[in-house]
């Protein structure tokens, strides 16, 4: 798919708080949902093009804990962590979500999938504690990175040897 027809996600702020990301994918629920909830899988995608995996950690149960580490192409390590608060498969995820390098910074994030034209609207909230913190996600570059993951995510969707579906 030529990097012009790509779907994009859609970012915006509802409150001085939040951060809103959807992206529509052509792919149903259970897959785009596979693909963002399985280790193996998120190795694919969560990278973005910047940089090398190092580890995925997963553990996908109320009260379990997950972990994405990667080390970026500047050399500096990239880590994310978080526990799963709320989990209904192929539906809805509500995790917490801290950054590794700005810890006072944790925010909780809300994805859900739903069934839409096209295949799934993912749709994710990140609920920060207060202006300052949400402005310096939105200042990180974030989006840059958030797009070419979610074109990843799509292709990982999308591809047969997935196994689902």
């Amino acid at each position: 798919m030529a990097q012009e027809t790509r779907r994009k996600a859609r970012v915006t702020l509802p409150r001085d708080d939040q951060i809103l990301i959807t992206r529509d994918f052509a792919a149903p629920r259970d897959r785009v949902f596979r693909a963002y909830t399985t280790p193996e899988l998120v190795a694919l995608w969560w990278h973005a093009d910047r940089g090398t995996i190092d580890s995925i950690e997963i553990d996908l149960r109320v009260g379990g804990r997950w972990r994405y580490a990667m080390t970026a192409n500047g050399g500096f390590r990239v880590v994310f962590h978080g526990q799963y608060l709320e989990i209904v498969t192929a539906e809805r995820i509500v995790s917490t979500e801290v950054f590794e390098g700005m810890p006072e910074a944790a925010a909780t994030s809300t994805v859900t999938f739903t069934d839409s034209p096209a295949g799934t609207t993912l749709a994710i909230l990140v609920q920060h504690k207060n202006q300052a913190n949400r402005d310096a996600h939105m200042r990180s570059g974030m989006e840059d990175g958030l797009q070419a993951a979610m074109d990843h995510l799509e292709e990982v969707a999308t591809s047969k040897p997935m196994g689902v579906g």
